[in-house]
This record gives structure tokens, sequence and C-alpha cells, in this order.
């Protein structure tokens, strides 16, 4: 590997000594994400990446998502815009960088712009801001804490067909011992237990309403 490539790897010396932050080439994603492809390409696929950086694995992961939207739903402005939607609300990612965690939101938010051929003050993209501040969380995967201290906690999003979307919110460390549990299927199917109910449940959602959340998602 050449010197500048190294240098696309590592923002700074000092930051792979404090944090271990080197990025994985893209080569090395697609070959890993091919070893899953079926998953990585299914739009309600949920893909949770741990230390995300800056989008190295979910861009990737929304890119094959966004193409299986196109050859399934591609003819039908409604079902393209909402389908893209939801395979971005199926995108996840933990960051301990701020900047990380911030440009990561905003490679995601572009792939998603892009896709639709929209503008950032479309509320479609302000719709996307909204998922995004709520799906790409800047904190410690290992404690499961943001940085006040308080448990992480993500937003499972269904659709429901017809332009509606549910959102409910589940604590990240009791996510963990769900999947230890071996339960089947989603990682966020409801088991029936007290253990994992959602902390919160809110009323069905438009893009309309999403778009609105944008400055206070």
């Amino acid at each position: 590997m050449s010197a500048r490539e190294t240098e696309r790897l590592v923002k700074s010396k000092q930051r792979v000594a404090d944090h271990g932050e080197v990025f994985t080439p893209s080569w090395m994603v697609e070959d890993m994400l091919n070893l899953v492809r079926e998953e990585s390409e299914r739009i309600d696929s949920r893909v949770l990446e741990p230390a995300c950086g800056s989008g190295n694995f979910l861009i990737p992961v929304l890119t094959r998502k966004l193409l299986t939207v196109a050859a399934r739903h591609g003819k039908s402005y409604f079902e393209k815009h909402h389908y893209a939607l939801f395979a971005l609300m199926c995108t996840y990612g933990i960051e301990l960088l701020p900047d990380n965690a911030a440009e990561c939101r905003d490679n995601l938010a572009t792939l998603f712009n892009a896709f639709l051929g929209i503008d950032v003050d479309d509320d479609w993209a302000r719709a996307a801001q909204a998922v995004l501040k709520v799906n790409i969380v800047q904190g410690d995967a290992l404690t499961m804490t943001i940085p006040s201290g308080k448990p992480i906690t993500f937003a499972e999003w269904g659709y429901l067909g017809k332009g509606k979307f549910q959102r409910r919110d589940f604590r990240y460390d009791e996510l963990t011992q769900r999947s230890a549990w071996g339960a089947e299927g989603s990682l966020f199917g409801d088991m029936g237990t007290d253990l994992f109910s959602p902390q919160v449940t809110y009323p069905t959602m438009t893009v309309s309403d999403l778009a609105e959340q944008e400055h206070t998602a």
C-alpha cells in the first residue's frame, strides 16, 4: 500500500493512538458484504455498524439497498420514494467521535438525495435527516452509552404501506440481550416480554410528519 493510500485510511496518527481509528478500504468492504450479499441487498434488513466512522460500510450497504429499491419499485414514484426512505431507516451506526458521526450522516443523506434527485430543502431530504439523527448515534458501542452516560436507544422503523411509517424506540443493551436469547427473524422482533418492550411507541407518521421533526428528532 502506498503512502497516499495509507493517508486516506488514517486521519491522524494521534487519533489512531487515542481511538484506534483506521478506515476499512472500499474493496475490503465490498468483499465482506459479498459474503452476505442477500442480506446486504434486502431493503428491510437492519444493518448496524458499531464503529461506523464516516460510513465506509454503511454507504455501500445503503447503495445496495437503493439498487434493490430501483429494481423493484423504480417505475412508481410513490413506492420508490417510500421504500428508499425505508431502506435508510434500516441502516444504523454507532460512532465514538462526533465529527465522524456527523460526516456519516451527511454522506448517507447525500447518497439518499442523489438517488431520489432531490435537494436538501425537499420534504424527503428533511425526513431523511430526521431519521439519520436517531439512526446514526454518537456513543460508545462497548459501554452502550451516549456521551451523557445515558443508554444508547435505537428506533425501530416499520413501513406500514400507503405512506405510513411506525417508530418504536428500544434500548441497545436490551436488544443485545434479545439477540442472545436467540430470537428468530429480526433483531427488533417482539418477543412478548416486558424486558424487550419499547421505551417509546410513536403514532404512525407520514413523510411530512418526519420532515417536521428534522430539527427536533
